[in-house]
């Protein structure tokens, strides 16, 4: 490890949020850093895709957002993971082409924008080939990943189905059918309550024609993935209503349940939480003072709220009037709570698992193997559930929402690292 990068403003994330922030403070005279694990700016919600991709794309917002962050003198940091964080620093894993190395970043004031991540629930067959995340393999198709006319049952929850339906649509797939648990009742109080806010509702409406042939099934969930006979390969998916039950052929599904803010950094600060969602003032200040957190890890609320308090915060660090975007803050929070409480999961999922089904991909272990326990530390003291590669992040939700056994504590390091980076790091730092 070198000697300690010292900045202002140390923003962790280059999703909207993050963009927005590091703009605003940059702006406003401070020295920023912005730290991402990306290869380039825009988080999972901007991904940057393949060259066809880009040439289709005409997010105006999003190319005004990244020249912006350009002009403002803000650096830009990428293909660093953050591991380790304590009140004045944060350390940070880069992969070169010579390995991995790490860096020290010590801040003044810091801004959280790391997103969220998707939820998996587990049930039978969700760990064949061919199933995915909805975003994930939304994320895949803008890498190249081939879909065209391949039958693809996009679901879950919430209105990421919409969005990658009709890009899975544009890309070639034959979406056979949307799958939502939540039940029309709520989805129709949803989408009248959208009137304060047209420009949703309007995106939506262009998302839903844009699969206008497909079948769009509500108050209905996956009960199991399909393999072919004799083989691992996904070909059919097994839905039901709660009243029938039925099987949709398919060649991918795509399936998510919502959102999981990202918020490891956060706890492993000490900041103070509501539920899932960190802590926040009207400048998007956490409980510790110079720590501030904007966009999912708040609460999940979609772009225009990630880059409202983004820019709040950033305005914030530099000491500038924010009043004018109160009122934006407020309805884009507003507009985060309709969501959770549409598209809040129904009861029904938490007996998809079997005995046998994995509920741990990591370190396959299986459904049997965690119930009965005390909680989420006698789970992974009795068996290896949360000790993998991802640290608990896909069967941490998972069993959280199945059992109720929530994930206890937050560890550092936060992601694996290479010991001989972690060795070279200490001896550097013995030295100095």
């Amino acid at each position: 490890m070198s000697a300690a990068i010292r900045t202002e403003v140390l923003v962790v994330g280059a999703g909207p949020a993050g963009i927005a922030a590091a703009t605003a403070a940059a702006e406003g005279d401070c020295k920023v850093i912005v730290l991402d694990d990306n290869r380039k700016a825009g988080g999972q919600i901007w991904r940057e895709g393949s060259v066809a991709v880009q040439e289709q794309e005409k997010d105006s917002k999003k190319r005004r957002a990244l020249e912006r962050l350009q002009r403002s003198g803000a650096e830009l940091r990428t293909r660093r993971t953050v591991f380790a964080a304590t009140a004045g620093f944060v350390d940070a894993l880069q992969e070169t082409v010579a390995g991995s190395v790490t860096e020290r970043i010590e801040f003044e004031q810091l801004i959280l924008a790391t997103g969220a991540r998707e939820r998996w629930l587990p049930f039978p067959g969700w760990t064949l080939p061919g199933v995915f995340g909805a975003g994930g393999l939304q994320a895949l198709v803008r890498s190249g990943f081939p879909v065209k006319g391949k039958r693809v049952v996009v679901a879950g929850t919430g209105p990421l189905l919409l969005a990658v339906a009709a890009h899975l649509a544009s890309d070639g797939a034959f979406v056979s059918a949307i799958v939502e648990q939540a039940p029309l009742g709520k989805l129709m109080k949803f989408a009248v309550s959208l009137w304060r806010q047209p420009g949703k509702w309007i995106q939506g409406a262009r998302y839903r024609a844009s699969v206008g042939k497909t079948a769009y099934r509500t108050g209905c969930w996956v009960v199991e993935a399909i393999a072919a006979d004799h083989g691992q390969e996904l070909r059919a998916v097994r839905l039901t209503d709660g009243k029938r039950t039925w099987t949709e052929a398919c060649d991918l599904l795509a399936c998510g349940y919502h959102l999981v803010p990202n918020t490891e950094i956060a706890e492993l600060l000490g900041c103070t939480f509501e539920g899932d969602a960190v802590r926040v003032d009207a400048d998007q200040r956490t409980s510790i003072a110079h720590v501030f957190c904007v966009g999912e890890p708040t609460g999940i609320a979609g772009i225009d709220a990630a880059l409202a308090e983004g820019e709040v915060a950033g305005l914030a660090c530099a000491g500038k009037s924010r009043d004018s975007l109160s009122a934006r803050v407020i309805t884009e929070r507003a507009f985060g709570n309709r969501l959770q409480r549409t598209f809040a999961l129904r009861g029904e999922l938490r007996s998809l698992a079997k005995a046998d089904t994995i509920v741990c991909r990591c370190e396959d272990v299986r459904f049997a193997d965690v119930r009965g326990h005390a909680g989420w530390s006698d789970i992974k003291l009795q068996t290896r559930c949360g000790m993998g590669p991802c640290q608990g992040r896909v069967c941490g939700p998972a069993i959280d929402f199945v059992l109720g056994c929530k994930p206890a504590s937050v560890r550092q390091p936060l992601y694996p690292v290479p010991l001989q980076a972690l060795c070279s790091s200490l001896t550097e730092m013995n030295e100095i």
